[in-house]
C-alpha cells in the first residue's frame, strides 16, 4: 500500500519548481499557490518520487502522461480561472490538472476515454477533498452537453482541430484554452466565445502532447 507523505524535502522541491516556473513567463500568483500547494508526487508511481518536481512530464499508465508543471501552468493561466468557475477538462489523465483547477476553487467536469483510467479515479487520493471535481467515462470530442454551458474549456491533448460540440456547450464570453496539431507539435490557442456567437482566436507557444482521439476505449 502506497504511503501518502508530504515531506519538508517536497515542499522544498516545490518551491524550487514555483521559480523555475516564475522564470519562463508564469505570472498569476494563484496558478502558481496551488502549484506549490498540491503534492504533485501524489499523482505519480513511487518510483518518481524523487523527481516528481522535476519541470518535465511523465508516463502514466494506458500510455498516457502527467503533463509538465509549466505547460499546466500555462494553460491555467491563459484560462483566467475565477472562483467558482464551470471547467469542462478533456482528458482526466493523472487527475494532477483537474486538482490545480479544484484548487483554484473551480467545479471541474473532467472526461476520460481511457476506462481504466477512469476506473482508478475512483481510488483518487484527493477524491473527497475536493468534492467540486465531477468525472466522467466519455468521449471529449462529445463534451457534457446535460451539463453544460461551461464559463472554461480546457483541453489537455493535441486536437486535431477545434471539437464544434465543445464550442457549443461554452458560454457566452466564456474561453477555450487547445493545443491544435500543427504536424509534430501543437500551437496553444485561446478561444473566446462572443456574445454574438463569432469566435476571438488567439495563438501562443508551441507544445507537445499525446494525441486527442475520438470515442471511448475499454
Amino acid at each position: 500500500m502506497r504511503k501518502y507523505e508530504d515531506s519538508y524535502q517536497h515542499k522544498g522541491l516545490r518551491k524550487q519548481l514555483i521559480n523555475v516556473l516564475k522564470d519562463k513567463g508564469i505570472t498569476d500568483e494563484n496558478v502558481l499557490a496551488a502549484i506549490n500547494t498540491i503534492p504533485r508526487h501524489y499523482f505519480l508511481d513511487s518510483a518518481f518520487d524523487k523527481i516528481a518536481y522535476e519541470d518535465r512530464a511523465f508516463p502514466i499508465s494506458e500510455g498516457q502522461t502527467i503533463s509538465q508543471p509549466y505547460t499546466v501552468a500555462y494553460q491555467t493561466q491563459l484560462l483566467q480561472i475565477k472562483k467558482s468557475d464551470k471547467v469542462l477538462e478533456i482528458g482526466t489523465g493523472s487527475v494532477y490538472q483537474s486538482t490545480i483547477l479544484a484548487e483554484m476553487g473551480a467545479w471541474v467536469y473532467t472526461i476520460e476515454r481511457q476506462k481504466k483510467l477512469y476506473e482508478a479515479h475512483k481510488q483518487f487520493y484527493f477524491r473527497s477533498k475536493y468534492p467540486n471535481i465531477k468525472f466522467f467515462y466519455g468521449d471529449g470530442f462529445e463534451g457534457l452537453p446535460t451539463f453544460a454551458p461551461f464559463d472554461k474549456v480546457i483541453i489537455t491533448a493535441a486536437a486535431p482541430f477545434i471539437p464544434p460540440k465543445l464550442i457549443e456547450q461554452l458560454k457566452p464570453n466564456g474561453l477555450m484554452v487547445i493545443p491544435v496539431d500543427e504536424g509534430d507539435n501543437q500551437r496553444m490557442h485561446r478561444i473566446t466565445k462572443l456574445p454574438d456567437g463569432s469566435l476571438k482566436e488567439e495563438q501562443f507557444d508551441l507544445f507537445s502532447f499525446v494525441p486527442m482521439l475520438t470515442g471511448k476505449n475499454g
